[in-house]
């Protein structure tokens, strides 16, 4: 099997984990972690932090990725604007459960229709989070909007008078074409969504070089929609495998759950599920390391004995 254990001091780290002496071979993957709820993590690096979400293929879970980090940073205390740099294809609005009260959108700000604050959307549930959306679907864009007019509205978000957000995430629209290169214009540091196949791991590299290209070195990963049986079958590749071929920090390990399609359909974010499923509590985990600028690394370890009774993500 394979686990996950944090690069840093394990008394510094949310989780804790245990690895075993590996094997030749895998068998399995499983996670192994106990969570610490008595402390807040330290905010790490220089605020506001501007992180691009990404992944250059379409469908692998970038928004889904956006909306329970998003949230996540605001359970842990955090301030954060996602924006939806997704201009022909909107949907973190509907993810977050918030496409009804859109009434603004940055063209009605750059058209000096609203204010920039009448544009935010602020969430019920964690007032530290909030939404704002480049356009409304189906509206033509301005033809000056492209990345120094993303990067301006960042400048703003920096310099409202009621203080600028602990972090902006941009919400970045699939490909790489003038939408993705408008989308990381403004970024410091990415958060790359990739699944275990080849031809989004293929499209994975191409982005991780073109984001180096433009600057932005503090790159992550995120493995979405991980299957345990299909792993054992040596029908997927494992995590470990993942990193190898992409040499990037792993900044979390989400599980395919079918929990994912239903919060989707509800507007109501996994890390907010009571109790929480599994998918969720992965998201959590992967905020609180963006937050200590934390990461992951797979390795390869024996089997845990089931009697040991650890919290298992995977199964074990």
């Amino acid at each position: 099997m394979i686990s996950l254990h944090p690069l840093t001091n394990p008394k510094l780290s949310p989780l804790s984990f245990h690895p075993r002496k590996p094997l030749k071979k895998p068998r399995s993957l499983t996670t192994h972690c106990l969570l610490q709820y008595n402390r807040k993590p330290q905010l790490a690096g220089e605020t506001p932090r501007v992180v691009v979400i990404t992944s250059g293929k379409g469908g692998v879970g970038k928004t889904t990725t956006t909306a329970n980090i998003g949230l996540s940073l605001a359970r842990l205390g955090f301030s954060a604007v996602a924006i939806d740099a997704d201009v022909g294809l909107r949907n973190l609005d509907l993810l977050l459960g918030l496409e009804n009260r859109v009434n603004y959108t940055v063209v009605e700000v750059l058209n000096g229709d609203c204010r920039l604050d009448q544009a935010l959307v602020r969430d019920k549930r964690w007032s530290n989070f909030e939404l704002l959306c480049i356009s409304k679907p189906r509206s033509k864009l301005p033809l000056g909007f492209g990345g120094k007019a993303l990067t301006w509205l960042v400048e703003a978000l920096k310099a409202r008078e009621e203080g600028a957000p602990d972090f902006i995430l941009i919400d970045c629209p699939a490909g790489i074409d003038a939408g993705f290169i408008t989308a990381i214009t403004p970024a410091n540091e990415a958060v790359l969504v990739t699944t275990p196949d080849i031809t989004s791991l293929r499209d994975a590299d191409r982005v991780t070089g073109l984001l180096e290209c433009d600057g932005i070195r503090d790159i992550k990963m995120i493995v979405n929609r991980v299957r345990t049986d299909m792993i054992k079958g040596e029908d997927m590749m494992s995590v470990l495998d993942v990193q190898e071929m992409l040499g990037l920090p792993l900044l979390g390990v989400i599980p395919e759950d079918s929990e994912v399609i239903r919060s989707t359909n509800r507007g109501y974010p996994l890390v907010l599920n009571k109790p929480p499923a599994l998918a969720g509590l992965a998201f959590e985990q992967a905020a609180w390391r963006l937050v200590e600028q934390d990461s992951m690394k797979a390795v390869m370890v024996e089997e845990e004995p089931k009697k040991r009774g650890f919290f298992s993500f995977f199964g074990g």
